[in-house]
């Protein structure tokens, strides 16, 4: 028997592409806007939000039949607040420098839309193995947009991909930057990161046009 049946394929595969929770459900966009200068604040906070909508899917929907539904959003904020304290203590252990330049934003996990939708659309309503399963499919689709517009906002706004040159040395004027290249400095501020994630929809849309929406 299948570890996976389609339906619970169809949980991890869905947000990554045609039902992904920044481009088309437009949820979670601003630490896509806010965070993803660098490549490596993409990964991490990726990795992050991974284990905070997985785990905590499991926790709400293991408590779903006990959860009082008047002070159920109460309970949903007790439990994600739960889990990205546990991330903050351990980037501040382990990566001390990368928490401090993500600083604020792994604290904003807790009102991310995505999260706070996933418990309330899906895991109040589902077994923990399914919850879990549309836990990381939308963390892995709000993670490879992050991971993209990162990769891109670094390379070309700072020569750098993980903080390592790869155009050359810009003050020295080697590799690219010896034909005349120049970083382009707006790639590092958040207005690029739309309009890498514009980009984006533009393309996912193009190539499938079930996903444009009528007037």
């Amino acid at each position: 028997m299948a570890l996976l049946s389609k339906k619970d394929t169809n949980l991890i595969t869905d947000p990554l592409a045609d039902n992904n929770p920044i481009t088309i459900q437009v949820l979670g966009i601003c630490s896509a806007l806010a965070i993803t200068a660098e490549l490596k604040a993409s990964l991490v906070m990726a990795i992050s939000v991974m284990f905070v909508l997985g785990a905590g899917n499991v926790v709400i929907s293991l408590m779903r039949n006990i959860i009082p539904s008047k002070i159920r959003i109460i309970v949903q904020l007790i439990v994600v607040a739960t889990l990205v304290i546990i991330v903050d203590q351990v980037l501040k252990a382990f990566a001390y420098e990368l928490s401090k330049t993500l600083a604020v934003f792994v604290g904003l996990i807790i009102t991310n839309c995505i999260i706070m939708g996933r418990f309330e659309a899906f895991a109040l309503a589902n077994g923990p193995w399914r919850s879990f399963l549309d836990g990381i499919g939308n963390s892995l689709g709000y993670g490879v947009i992050l991971i993209i517009v990162g990769f891109f906002r670094e390379l070309l706004g700072s020569g750098t991909l993980f903080g390592i040159p790869v155009l050359g040395d810009p003050i020295a004027k080697t590799g690219l930057y010896a034909t005349g290249y120049e970083n382009n400095g707006f790639m590092i501020i958040p207005p690029a990161a739309l309009i890498v994630v514009g980009i984006i929809i533009w393309v996912q849309r193009s190539r499938n046009p079930a996903l444009v929406e009528e007037n």
